[in-house]
């Protein structure tokens, strides 16, 4: 070893003198001996590797305490962190879905530090259900006669397939074998479920009378599943679920249909494009109908099952729902949810979901401004700024071909490289509450119709 690194190994403080420092000794109070003293230990491993392979210290040595500090602060950051979404998707899967209510998260907050009654019948001082107040409630929305809840969508497919229609046929147009994300495939699924996919009809068109002829006596369900990530359009037929669920009474097998959004309300009421609601499907006379609960309906994630007592009651049953059901949290968040859709002249004010797909364009529009005028003097010398119109999305294969009039304010490299947008995006993303745009059109995006803290936006990329 030369008389260099000797001499830089010599610099570094031992792990006890740092332990005892005035600046440090704070941080072991609030967080403890043992993690600062690992930390303190990875700073020196990393500093020796640094005399060894390039004979210095690395820079931070001449503060260690506040290098300590830093590095603290980044270890403590929490993964999931928040984000200005202001990519243009309202519900993006990617950035958690749908945004929860204040009733919502206060009921998430109660259940999280109390005890609370997931499963306890306060009449009989006995065991109850997890589902069942919820169940009531889904029940008087829906007009269902029972429910069932499970983590989301996905599961709520794959329990009903499962129950209802073990070892047999599931009868589904060709049509309808949609892919959602993470490769979710309905053939798959109906694999995982042990039962056999009998497709029908063609890619474009279906008719009652393929399902008719597809009926035997192994035929298990009668399957539709909303096309809700894709639209084919042109030459198309389609079997009506009231058809169908006549058809499954007719020869005594049951009917689902997957709507994977699940909207509660009728969406075109505020001007929003039209969704298939559950409680239509229900009155149609569709046995079991399953969707999502943190998609249209704005809640937490969760998968909906309603229906037919008799068929509910086999779900609750199977094995596979205690593997798949909900934690209390989760349970507080979707009743305070539903909650307020007994309130329905108030939805739009207290619903954050449906709050951003309904905000005018006009409103976006002043935003844009505003923000414009103010962040014009920190980026006007590298970027042409500019407020535009532009086109939302609902997102979460929710009316994947409908768009909502927006406005952004929009960053133009004036050097003209692309890289330069890229290292932008990236500042962005790298700060204390990332911004998270899109880049399209030789241009960096963002997207206000999810922002409703202008403030909050601004402390940060114009501090």
């Amino acid at each position: 070893m030369s008389t260099e690194s000797q001499q830089l190994y010599s610099q570094l403080p031992a792990i006890d003198r740092l332990l005892r420092d005035p600046a440090v000794e704070p941080l072991v109070a609030k967080h403890g001996q043992t993690l600062i003293s690992d930390l303190l230990r990875q700073m020196q491993a990393q500093a020796r590797e640094a005399i060894k392979t390039c004979q210095q210290l690395p820079p931070w040595c001449h503060d260690w305490p506040q290098a300590l500090l830093e590095r603290l602060s980044q270890q403590q950051r929490p993964a999931l962190q928040p984000v200005f979404n202001l990519s243009g998707t309202v519900l993006h899967t990617n950035l958690g879905r749908a945004l929860l209510a204040e009733p919502a998260i206060d009921a998430v907050v109660q259940a999280m530090g109390s005890a609370v009654t997931l499963e306890y019948d306060l009449d009989g001082a006995g065991r109850g259900h997890r589902d069942r107040a919820i169940a009531d409630l889904l029940c008087q929305l829906t007009g269902a006669e029972d429910a069932c809840i499970v983590n989301n969508n996905a599961a709520a497919v794959l329990l009903m397939l499962a129950a209802v229609a073990p070892g047999r046929q599931v009868v589904v147009s060709r049509g309808e074998l949609v892919e959602i994300g993470g490769a979710f495939r309905i053939p798959d699924v109906m694999r995982q479920a042990g039962c056999q996919l009998v497709e029908v009809g063609t890619t474009n068109r279906t008719h009652l009378k393929d399902y008719r002829a597809a009926i035997n006596e192994q035929t298990g369900l009668l399957m539709k599943v909303h096309t809700s990530n894709y639209c084919i359009q042109g030459f198309t037929a389609a079997v009506d679920e009231a058809e169908l669920a006549m058809l499954g009474r007719e020869q005594g097998i049951p009917t689902a249909t997957d709507l994977g959004s699940g909207a509660l309300i009728d969406m075109t009421q505020y001007g929003l494009p039209a969704e298939p609601m559950p409680q239509r499907l229900i009155a149609a006379g569709v046995d079991l109908v399953t969707f999502s609960g943190d998609k249209l309906l704005g809640g937490p994630q969760a998968g909906i099952i309603v229906g037919k007592k008799d068929l509910i009651a086999r779900l609750q049953q199977h094995p596979l729902k205690r593997a798949l059901r909900v934690g209390k949290m989760t349970l507080a968040a979707l009743e305070a949810t539903l909650r307020l859709y007994q309130q329905p002249e108030l939805l739009a004010e207290h619903l954050p979901t449906l709050r951003l797909l309904t905000r005018p364009q006009q409103a976006m529009q002043q935003a844009a401004e505003r923000l414009l005028s103010q962040l014009a003097v920190r980026f006007a010398d590298r970027f042409a700024l500019r407020a535009e119109p532009c086109w939302s999305q609902i997102g979460s294969g929710s009316l994947p071909v409908d768009r909502l009039p927006s406005y952004a304010l929009t960053f133009a490299p004036l050097d003209g490289r692309g890289a330069t947008l890229e290292l932008l995006a990236q500042q962005w993303r790298s700060l204390p509450q990332p911004v998270i745009g899109r880049i399209h059109d030789g241009r960096l995006w963002l997207d206000l119709r999810c922002l409703e803290q202008e403030s909050a936006l601004l402390e940060v990329l114009n501090p």
